[in-house]
Formats: C-alpha cells, sequence, structure tokens
C-alpha cells in the first residue's frame, strides 16, 4: 500500500469525511485511519475534532494515540489540528474543569466571553462566517500557512471555547468576535492549528488546504 499524503487521525471524534472530501478536492491522497503505523508514516497527519475536549481527549489515550500525535511532532512532520483538535494541541482547556492537552503548543483554552468587550450579550456558540485578521504584532502572513490569504477573507466558525497561546508569536490570526480577538490559526514550527472548518470555508478554506498539502518536515 502507498503511503497517503494526509493522514487523518480517526479517533471517534471529529468532522472526518468532511475533512477527506475537503483535501480530495485538492488532489491529495488521504488515509483517515487510527493505525499508528501508518500516521507514523505519512508525510501529514491532520488531528479533527468536534464535541468536548475532555471526551476527546480520552478517546485519545483510550486508543493510545497520544503518543503517537507527540512523535508525528516530534519527528517534525507537518501536524494540522481543526476546531477542537487545534484547542487539544494546547497544555489545557477550562471546558468542564481542567482538562490537560497535548502541550504541543503553551496556552489554555478558555470560553468565549458570553458579553462583547461593551458589555452587551452575545451569542455563544459562535457560529458562522468571520473574517481573518492580522493580530497585534504580526505584520503580514508571510511563510504561514496564510501565505495566499489577505486579510478580510471569510471562513466559517463553530465553537464555544477559544485558545490563548502563551506567546504572542504562536499566534497567527485572529477573527473579531464581539470586540474580542479570537485566535483563529494558530502554529508553533511543524504544528499548525486552525479554529476555524477549512474543509468548510470555500476558497479560502481550501486555500489553507494546499498550504498545508505544501507542507514537509521541519
Amino acid at each position: 500500500m502507498s503511503t497517503p499524503d494526509i493522514a487523518v487521525i480517526d479517533y471517534g471524534v471529529g468532522n472526518l469525511l468532511s475533512v477527506r472530501r475537503g483535501f480530495e478536492h485538492c488532489g491529495a491522497t488521504v488515509a483517515v485511519t487510527s493505525d499508528p503505523a501508518v500516521l507514523r508514516a505519512a508525510p501529514r497527519v491532520v488531528l479533527p475534532g468536534v464535541g468536548a475536549f475532555a471526551k476527546a481527549m480520552e478517546e485519545l489515550r483510550r486508543r493510545d494515540l497520544v503518543s503517537v500525535v507527540l512523535d508525528v511532532a516530534a519527528r517534525g512532520r507537518p501536524l494540522m489540528g481543526i476546531c477542537l483538535g487545534m484547542q487539544m494541541l494546547f497544555d489545557e482547556s477550562e471546558e468542564f474543569g481542567c482538562t490537560a492537552g497535548l502541550g504541543l503548543i503553551a496556552g489554555r483554552v478558555v470560553p468565549i466571553p458570553g458579553v462583547t468587550t461593551r458589555g452587551a450579550p452575545q451569542k455563544v456558540p459562535h457560529i458562522g462566517w468571520n473574517s481573518l485578521e492580522l493580530p497585534d504584532g504580526r505584520r503580514d502572513w508571510n511563510g504561514t500557512t496564510l501565505r495566499n490569504h489577505l486579510p478580510g477573507e471569510a471562513v466559517y466558525f463553530v465553537h464555544s471555547f477559544m485558545a490563548s497561546p502563551a506567546d504572542p508569536a504562536h499566534r497567527i490570526a485572529d477573527c473579531l468576535y464581539g470586540g474580542q480577538h479570537v485566535a483563529a490559526v494558530v502554529g508553533r514550527d511543524n504544528v499548525v492549528g486552525c479554529q476555524f472548518h477549512p474543509e468548510k470555508s470555500g476558497a479560502s478554506g481550501l486555500k489553507v488546504l494546499r498550504a498545508f498539502l505544501a507542507a514537509t518536515r521541519t
């Protein structure tokens, strides 16, 4: 069996079919698998996810996949987390108590505030299209997974919690929700995460997937 371009981790939690179809639309060969050997051999690995942080981490541990994900990252293979998968890259989450994450990017996952920065009530979860913006201190997206994007391009979000990187340098893109800066894309070395769903974000999302397909090991 030939090695796929992308291995999507199947741990029982995630939007596997839409992620697979998104990458296949970009011309990739995709394996959706929980086989550690396939995941370790793949040139690029995707960690999808929907639902609750604690449940997702429990499933990764139950299937003995935590060490596989950490090994993929340690070997310099490109690793992408999508939505909940992005949040799992961080040290811990406050969702339903405190739950340890993978610790690949320093920081924690916290609730989206139920009020805007002006004190008005706002809907949580954050659902719908929102624009990608440059975070404070970042001049452009050169050399990142958003290198083919312009500020203002819209992508599709569905989430109630948001990641807060400890190092601002790991914050690649934000969106604004109720005046609050929400991390939309994060990255550290060969590890990248998208809070939005690139596979559901039209042409802008496909550019993210194509950029990841072009990524090589560090």
